[in-house]
């Protein structure tokens, strides 16, 4: 009754990678899409961070994409509410030993490293929000994220690049998860 369900694709990875913790318009964007689609009724988020390419903004996946479009729409427009349509969004962090435990929303069947290495493109920071990359593992539902570098840490940055090609945390469906930071 008037309210049509609206996707947004999120921006998928793009230009070159930065290979030290940096500020992105990109990433910026990207939250934009991810508030938009938490704070608006009947919207889903289809989450591309690992389809892009360096060069070109249109991602020739688009197979994938579609596909994960349809999840969002399925989920929306038919109320499959059991359907894991959707990689893990951050949902809160929690600070303690000098680590940050961080929780997820739409973990479906767990967490998971999408190529099976190391997390990777995490990043933390103390009080000062000066990144530096971090160490990150999966316990159970949750991420734990430290680094030597950062005895206090405060907050924490996943994916958070033009094209954060080394992105690799997803849930088993092989979603990936949605860039995000804990420092706004």
């Amino acid at each position: 009754k008037g309210d049509v369900p609206f996707l947004i694709a999120q921006l998928p990875g793009y230009m070159d990678v930065d290979y030290l913790p940096a500020e992105s318009n990109w990433a910026l964007i990207r939250e934009a899409q991810l508030d938009t689609a938490r704070t608006v009724p009947n919207t889903g988020l289809d989450i591309n961070i690992d389809l892009g390419e360096w060069n070109d903004i249109h991602p020739a996946k688009k197979k994938e994409v579609g596909e994960r479009l349809a999840l969002q729409a399925m989920k929306l427009s038919y109320g499959d509410h059991d359907l894991v349509a959707s990689g893990p969004i951050y949902r809160s962090q929690e600070i303690k030993d000098g680590k940050i435990i961080l929780t997820f929303d739409d973990v479906g069947g767990g967490l998971v490293s999408s190529n099976g290495e190391p997390l990777a493109d995490f990043a933390t920071a103390g009080a000062d929000k000066h990144f530096t990359w971090a160490t990150a593992k999966i316990e159970g539902a949750k991420v734990v994220v430290w680094s030597e570098a950062v005895p206090r840490p405060a907050y924490v940055r996943y994916a958070w690049a033009d094209n954060p090609d080394f992105a690799n945390l997803a849930n088993k469906e092989g979603l990936p998860a949605s860039p995000f930071r804990t420092d706004q």
